[in-house]
């Protein structure tokens, strides 16, 4: 791809509403993390509790570039501190999904896949609140 038709996506990008971006750089950062459970679990036998806290850390890579160069990059908070806070917001959600997913597989049954899925969904409303009004906010100057 040239760097003119490079360019021309990312301009794209940028001019869809911020919801949409988010939601776009989660899809990327859940699939990301869903791809990951599936091969720890399916190929290697990794337990899917354990397997979710890896497929965790390998997601987070591409959540944080995508939101803090795509998601919220208006609010030019693309830091040390912001990447902190971004971690903790994405901590508290992988906690909250954690308890979740050992719910889902231990107390209802439900498949490990599919049920990491919907609770992907379930967790990304809070993630965007916390990251749009903290995280990535932008810090007076």
């Amino acid at each position: 791809m040239t760097t003119f038709k490079a360019q021309n996506l990312l301009n794209s990008l940028y001019s869809l509403p911020q919801a949409l971006r988010f939601i776009l750089v989660g899809g990327a950062a859940a699939a990301t993390h869903l791809l990951a459970v599936g091969v720890l679990v399916a190929l290697w036998q990794v337990p899917p509790l354990l397997a979710n806290g890896l497929a965790f850390l390998i997601a987070f890579g591409v959540s944080y570039c995508g939101h803090a160069w795509l998601s919220f990059a208006e609010h030019q908070a693309c830091t040390w501190a912001s990447a902190a806070r971004f971690f903790a917001v994405a901590s508290l959600s992988f906690a909250v999904n954690e308890t979740l997913y050992a719910i889902a597989l231990q107390r209802l049954h439900w498949h490990y896949f599919w049920s990491q899925a919907a609770i992907l969904v379930l967790v990304a409303v809070g993630t965007f609140t916390l990251s749009k009004f903290w995280a990535f906010k932008a810090q007076p100057q």
